[in-house]
């Protein structure tokens, strides 16, 4: 019997790739660096509130871990507002949903 029916020989041997089958082996590796959200507890939800009032009234810089499905972002800097109503509050002029808010640390700001 040839080898290219054994196994997965008739698919190694072809040279030609459709887009399709190109792009669905594209979607399917990101789709494995997928993230999930972290659920926060009551606890958190206090500290993170605590620390970007402290930031807006105080004007300390905080460090926001935001979540993202493919790669892990932060927001450095000073609260300027916050909005409950619409759930959002913003950092140097650009606005963020609280609700994408993983965590949070005061920002020592020391550069060695």
């Amino acid at each position: 019997m040839s080898k290219k029916l054994q196994g997965n020989g008739l698919w190694e041997s072809s040279r030609m790739m459709l887009p399709e089958h190109k792009l669905e082996l594209i979607n399917s590796a990101k789709e494995l660096k997928r993230r999930a959200p972290v659920e926060l507890d009551e606890h958190e939800w206090e500290q993170i509130e605590r620390l970007m009032m402290e930031s807006h009234q105080l004007r300390h810089p905080i460090e926001l871990r935001m979540y993202h499905p493919y790669e892990e972002t932060k927001v450095i800097g000073i609260v300027d507002r916050v909005d409950s109503y619409r759930g959002r509050f913003m950092v140097d002029g650009e606005w963020f949903d609280m609700r994408h808010i993983e965590g949070a640390e005061r920002e020592s700001g020391e550069v060695d």
